[in-house]
């Protein structure tokens, strides 16, 4: 048996099978297992096959005012060079 494993380590086998930790899914969980996209939810089922939104569940997404930036949005290097029109006042 030993002798084994030193002949696979010394050719860089594995004397591990490769069959390793199989993808967890609802086919291979628990009986009451969803896995779901990795989100949040945003609210509860009811009891008679409803869906309820909570408010306090919902995400708030806070944006600074950025009326008076200097900053452009990122261009990529391999963009091509456009000619930039200057507006004539109306």
């Amino acid at each position: 048996m030993a002798l084994g494993i030193l002949t696979q380590f010394l050719r860089g086998g594995r004397a591990v099978p490769r069959t390793g930790i199989k993808i967890l899914t609802s086919k291979r969980g628990p009986r009451n297992y969803y896995k779901g996209k990795g989100c949040k939810p945003t609210g509860r089922h009811t009891s008679k096959g409803g869906y309820v939104l909570m408010d306090e569940k919902l995400p708030r997404y806070i944006v600074p005012d950025l009326t008076n930036c200097k900053l452009l949005p990122y261009v990529a290097h391999d963009t091509p060079e456009v000619a930039k029109e200057e507006k004539v006042g109306s």
